[in-house]
């Protein structure tokens, strides 16, 4: 357990060590910014009782940060190890593949969550000035930060499993932005017409990432979308895990 603590550790310092780090908060501050201004927009424009997380959420620029920014974080975690020259040292230290994934994994996911503060900080001011406590419910606030825990924890898998592939940082971004926007894509298929029978249709709506996200901002917590979510990560945590476990084999 120490040995996965330091390593996490060490990861997540990793991203305030460096120019990286800062940019990517900044652009994360920048696209909150707009959605902030976008929420005070539509409150002077309509009255309304909807919760503001669903009001950020309408605005899509939960998404955008996501699909940009996911990517870039989760790029350097193996692939700057083996371009730096450091994989080897790191991988023939007395601690195991796995406790190097989920550390790696661990790091990212904590930094992610970090990246996402300022939005509770948008939500608490616009709640104060406006003086209604249906905008900002603890309920609706905690599902929706559960909602980006699992969904980031997804992503962060993708990007690992994208960086344990290569050494090059830029394609390990490529190809962690390819599996996030595949998903993404996928999910809008469900708000399609469909038979209500076709298996297919229920395939869609099981994987509707956007639908999963609209109940966690509304303070509904359903356990399809958070066993779905665990269960592709795990999976894609298994990957990357093979592919770190691969080079034994080279």
């Amino acid at each position: 357990m120490q040995a996965y603590l330091t390593l996490v550790r060490r990861e997540l310092g990793g991203y305030f060590n460096s120019l990286t780090g800062y940019v990517i908060i900044a652009s994360v501050l920048l696209l909150l910014g707009f959605s902030f201004t976008d929420m005070l927009v539509k409150l002077n424009a309509t009255p309304t009782y909807v919760p503001l997380t669903e009001l950020f959420y309408s605005s899509y620029y939960f998404w955008l940060i996501l699909l940009l920014t996911a990517p870039i974080i989760t790029m350097r975690t193996f692939a700057l190890e083996k371009f730096s020259g450091t994989y080897e040292t790191l991988m023939t230290a007395p601690v195991g593949d796995l406790q190097v994934v989920l550390a790696k994994f661990t790091g990212t996911l904590l930094f992610y969550l970090l990246t996402w503060l300022p939005l509770l900080g948008c939500m608490v001011v616009v709640r104060y000035y406006t003086g209604e406590a249906t905008l900002l419910e603890p309920r609706t606030t905690l599902t929706t930060y559960l909602g980006i825990l699992l969904i980031g924890g997804l992503y962060m898998a993708f990007g690992c499993f994208a960086s344990a592939l290569t050494r090059s940082q830029i394609i390990a971004a490529m190809i962690g932005f390819a599996l996030g926007l595949t998903l993404f894509l996928l999910s809008l298929r469900s708000y399609m017409p469909a038979p209500p029978t076709d298996w297919g249709a229920k395939v869609f709506a099981y994987i509707a990432v956007g639908d999963h996200m609209e109940s966690f901002v509304r303070g509904i917590v359903d356990t399809r979308p958070v066993v779905f979510y665990l269960t592709v990560t795990g999976f894609f945590l298994f990957l990357t895990l093979k592919v770190v476990e691969s080079r034994r084999w080279k």
